[in-house]
């Protein structure tokens, strides 16, 4: 699906500008154009279409089937949810504004948030012929386990209150349509007060971020491919405990969505740097890159957005060093 976006990126850098992708500047051009119409349209599409159905139909069943006793089910739903879609993590903040306008809890879609970078169905195939089916299922698990272990520990800390004026109001928006008599308002809506009232909500948040989207990814794009070849095998291949955390910081810099991040993770695993290691530098690339922050400022205050950058970190230097311990036994099938 999402192809279309490439070959636009690559016609409009090629063919108009006359520029190569193997050069840095058409690279970096390349990357900016693609993500950032990529993202403007998951913006617009995902925040049209999520609304539509809140004003079509009654979603607080949905919702409190997944904010009461079924909350453990919830986060469970989130993180699969996040681990089937091939969002990054900025694409990933379009569904997480309409998750909060829908009225669904933090937590889920935090865990939703948190796992959607992580595992991408091309990482899933490429880890699975390097590395083979245990090591795999492994990644999966421990991912779609952060994401679900995030989540309930936003929700229990009540994050909700350190979202943006904006964003807690659409969450509590969201979360009235439960009442009886707003239920049968939104039932008796003709399809153009629905559409009036999903392109309005639409213009709002896509005002509000839009300029985010792009000061975001042109952060991501400047830096793309600028880090010297082998410098990452050089300083962090030799396996100390310290590697993993130092791989993490270094990959907040950066940015790659989940696909994109794939070479540079079967070159740094063929090239010696260990397999935990390699992982904690990636998943720190695609879904704790500062461009990422940007535009979570927008819908998150600083409170929120530097516990969940906390949280990220710990999380994936304990999931390098995990991998670094087992990755021999698993690799050689002891």
């Amino acid at each position: 699906m999402f192809e279309i976006f490439t070959d636009f990126a690559t016609w409009l850098v090629v063919d108009v500008f006359g520029l190569s992708k193997a050069t840095k500047l058409g690279d970096a051009l390349q990357f900016f154009i693609e993500d950032t119409t990529k993202i403007f349209f998951l913006l617009l599409v995902m925040i049209y279409v999520i609304a539509l159905i809140r004003a079509s139909m009654n979603v607080e069943r949905v919702r409190d089937y997944l904010a009461g006793k079924h909350k453990g089910v919830g986060y469970v739903l989130g993180s699969s949810f996040g681990a089937i879609t091939p969002f990054c993590s900025c694409s990933s903040i379009p569904v997480f504004l309409g998750f909060t306008s829908a009225g669904i809890p933090v937590g889920i879609t935090m865990s939703f948030l948190i796992t959607s970078p992580l595992i991408n169905e091309v990482a899933v195939l490429l880890l699975l012929g390097l590395l083979g089916w245990k090591f795999t299922l492994l990644y999966i698990v421990v991912g779609m386990f952060v994401g679900i272990l995030g989540g309930a520990f936003l929700d229990a800390i009540k994050a909700e209150r350190w979202l943006q004026s904006f964003a807690a109001k659409a969450l509590e928006r969201g979360q009235k349509i439960s009442s009886t008599s707003e239920s049968n308002q939104v039932e008796a809506l003709s399809f153009k007060d629905r559409h009036a009232f999903a392109k309005s909500e639409m213009l709002e948040i896509f005002g509000r971020v839009w300029k985010w989207v792009i000061i975001g990814v042109g952060l991501g794009a400047a830096l793309h491919g600028f880090v010297p070849d082998g410098w990452i095998q050089t300083h962090l291949g030799d396996g100390q405990w310290w590697s993993v955390p130092a791989a993490v910081l270094l990959g907040i810099p950066l940015y790659s969505n989940a696909t994109g991040v794939i070479p540079v993770m079967e070159s740094l695993i063929k090239q010696g740097l260990p397999i935990g290691t390699t992982l904690a530098f990636c998943m720190s690339t695609v879904a704790a890159s500062f461009p990422e922050f940007i535009l979570l400022k927008q819908v998150m205050q600083w409170r929120l957005l530097a516990v969940f950058f906390v949280l990220l970190l710990v999380a994936f230097t304990f999931i390098g060093w995990i991998f670094n311990f087992l990755a021999p036994f698993m690799i050689t099938g002891i």
